[in-house]
C-alpha cells in the first residue's frame, strides 16, 4: 500500500551540512575496494554483450499501442498513461509572432533515485548499467531507479521496478536529497522528476546491472563520453557542498583549487543569494510567455510537416518526432514500441567561469524556452541547439567567446548523451571554460554571476537550475 501524499514524517531528513562533509570524504575517494575501477569499464562491456538490446527506427504504422488520435491528431498511447505528442502554441514580448510546435507533454511527476551506503567510511552510490531505445550507444551509467509513475504504476504490466519501495514506500528511510527537478524545456512541457538520494544501511540482493561506486569514481567517469547519463548527472548535481574551503582560499591557486573553493569557501560572492535570486524573479514577474496546448495537427499549418516515418519542420533543422521498436532482456517488458523526439543536430552548452575579488563565479542566464513551467529558469552562459532563434536573431551571447576560447583554458569538455527513454541520439557536447578579465563583470540583462557553491544551494529546492546547468553543475565537480 503506498503512503499518503505529504507523509513525509516517515523520513529521516538527513543534515545537509553533514550529508556535504560525507560526500565530499566521497569524491576525494577515487577508487574503492567494493567496485575498482579498473573493473568498471570490463563490468560495462560485459553486460553490454551479455544483455540483447536493440532499437529501430520504424513507421508510425508500425506502431504498437500507440496512435495518432482522428480528431486530434495528437500521437498517444492507448492507456492514456506514460507520454503524449501533442502540439503547443507559444509567443511572447521577444517573440509577439504565434508559432506552434509539436511537444512532449508527460504531466506525472518521475522519479531519479540514488541509494547511497557507507562503506569502510565512505558513501558509495548504487549505480545500475541501463539501456535505454534513444541511447547513442545502448546503455549508460543510470540512477538506482529511473521510472516513470506509468513505470511504477505498472501500466506496462512488466516486471516491478527494482528497489521502488525504498524510496516511496518504506518508512524510517534516510533522505539526504529530495528535489523535483525540471528537464528539458524546450521539448517537455512542464515535465518534472523528483530527484532523491536515499541512504541504506543493510544489504541489498543487488542484480548484476547494479555496481556500488564513490562519487569520485562516478566524477572521474563523467570524464567520458557518453557513460554517465542525464538522470544521473541531475541527481549527483543536488548534492549538497559544505560551506569551508579544503584548500586554502582559492585566490592565487591553480584551477581545481579555486573550483573547489567555489563550491565549498566561505569567501564574500559578487552577490548575495537573493540577488542571484531576484535576477530570475525579475524575468519571471516581467517577462510575457503565452502557452496553450492545442492539437497536434495545428502544428502542420506552421510548416511542420507528417510522413510515414517522421514528423519534421520543413525548414529541416530543430528536431522531428519519429518510432523506433525496442527488444530488451532486462527491462520491464521484453519488447515495445514508442515514439521518440530526434534532434536534428548536436548542441552546445558551455558554462563561462572566472574569478572575481578572488572567487570563482559561474555565469548563468535566466532562459524562458517554450515549455518553461514557471517562465524561465537560470541555464548555462550558452545553451545552443541546433534550431535558428525564434525571433531570427543572430548567435546568443558569449557562444563566439567561448567557441574561440584558448585550449588551456576548456578546463571541461566532454560530448554527454540526454535522456535516453525519450530523446533518440540526443548528445549535447558540454564546455567549462575559465574566463580571464576580458570577460565584463558586468553582464547583460538577465545574466548574473555566482559562486558554484551558491548555485548547489539552489538545487535544494525546484525550478531554479535547468538540467543543462545541473549537468555542468555535475561536470565542473569532474574537474577537480
Amino acid at each position: 500500500m503506498r503512503p499518503e501524499p505529504g507523509s513525509v514524517a516517515e523520513a529521516d531528513y538527513a543534515d545537509r551540512r553533514q550529508t556535504a562533509e560525507r560526500v565530499r570524504r566521497s569524491a576525494e575517494t577515487l577508487d574503492s575496494r567494493v567496485t575498482p575501477m579498473v573493473e568498471v569499464t570490463g563490468w560495462l562491456a560485459a553486460y553490454r554483450r551479455a544483455h540483447h538490446f536493440h532499437a529501430r527506427p520504424i513507421p508510425f504504422g508500425a506502431l504498437r499501442r500507440w496512435a495518432f488520435d482522428p480528431g486530434t491528431g495528437d500521437l498517444r498511447h492507448e492507456t492514456g498513461r506514460f507520454f503524449a505528442i501533442e502540439g503547443l502554441r507559444t509567443s511572447s514580448d521577444l517573440d509577439p509572432v504565434d508559432r506552434v510546435q509539436p511537444i512532449i507533454a508527460q504531466p506525472e511527476v518521475g522519479l531519479l533515485g540514488i541509494l547511497a551506503r557507507e562503506f569502510d567510511g565512505v558513501l558509495h552510490f548504487l549505480m545500475q548499467a541501463k539501456p535505454e531505445p534513444g541511447n547513442v550507444n545502448g546503455l549508460q551509467l543510470s540512477p538506482t531507479v529511473q521510472a516513470t509513475r506509468s513505470n511504477f504504476d505498472e501500466v506496462h504490466h512488466g516486471r516491478s521496478t527494482p528497489f521502488l519501495d525504498r524510496f516511496i514506500q518504506r518508512p524510517g528511510r534516510r533522505v539526504l536529497v529530495d528535489a523535483i527537478q525540471s528537464e528539458q524545456a524546450d521539448w517537455f512541457l512542464h515535465k518534472r522528476n523528483r530527484n532523491m538520494v536515499v541512504e541504506i544501511d543493510s544489504d541489498l540482493a543487488a542484480h548484476d546491472s547494479f555496481r556500488w561506486l564513490t562519487l569520485g569514481q562516478i566524477r572521474r567517469l563523467l570524464r567520458r563520453d557518453d557513460l554517465v547519463n542525464m538522470d544521473t548527472r541531475s541527481v549527483l548535481a543536488c548534492l549538497p557542498t559544505a560551506h569551508d574551503a579544503p584548500d586554502g582560499d582559492g585566490a592565487g591557486g591553480d584551477f581545481a583549487a579555486a573550483l573547489r573553493h567555489s563550491f565549498y569557501g566561505d569567501a564574500e560572492p559578487l552577490h548575495d543569494l537573493h540577488a542571484v535570486t531576484g535576477c530570475l524573479t525579475d524575468v519571471q514577474a516581467l517577462r510575457v510567455l503565452r502557452q496553450q496546448s492545442v492539437p497536434l495537427r495545428q502544428a502542420y499549418e506552421d510548416g511542420w510537416q507528417r510522413t510515414e516515418d517522421t514528423i519534421r519542420h520543413r525548414d529541416g533543422g530543430r528536431f522531428e518526432i519519429m518510432a523506433v521498436e525496442v527488444t530488451a532482456e532486462q527491462r520491464e517488458v521484453a519488447s515495445w514500441t514508442q515514439p521518440l523526439l530526434r534532434p536534428c543536430s548536436q548542441g552546445l552548452m558551455a558554462l563561462a567561469v572566472r574569478r572575481i575579488k578572488g572567487v570563482l563565479h559561474a555565469l548563468v542566464a535566466a532562459r524562458s524556452d517554450v515549455g518553461a513551467l514557471n517562465v524561465a529558469e537560470f541555464g548555462p552562459t550558452v545553451q545552443s541547439r541546433s534550431a535558428p532563434s525564434r525571433d531570427g536573431g543572430g548567435p546568443p551571447p558569449y557562444l563566439e567567446y567561448v567557441l574561440g576560447a584558448a585550449p588551456d583554458r576548456v578546463r571541461y569538455d566532454a560530448v554527454l548523451s540526454e535522456e535516453g527513454g525519450r530523446f533518440y541520439h540526443a548528445r549535447n557536447r558540454y564546455l567549462v571554460v575559465e574566463a580571464g578579465q576580458e570577460l565584463p563583470v558586468d553582464c547583460p540583462p538577465g545574466f548574473r554571476w555566482a559562486t558554484l557553491g551558491q548555485l548547489t544551494e539552489l538545487l535544494a529546492h525546484g525550478n531554479y537550475l535547468n538540467v543543462e546547468l545541473r549537468t555542468l553543475i555535475a561536470c565542473a565537480h569532474a574537474c577537480y
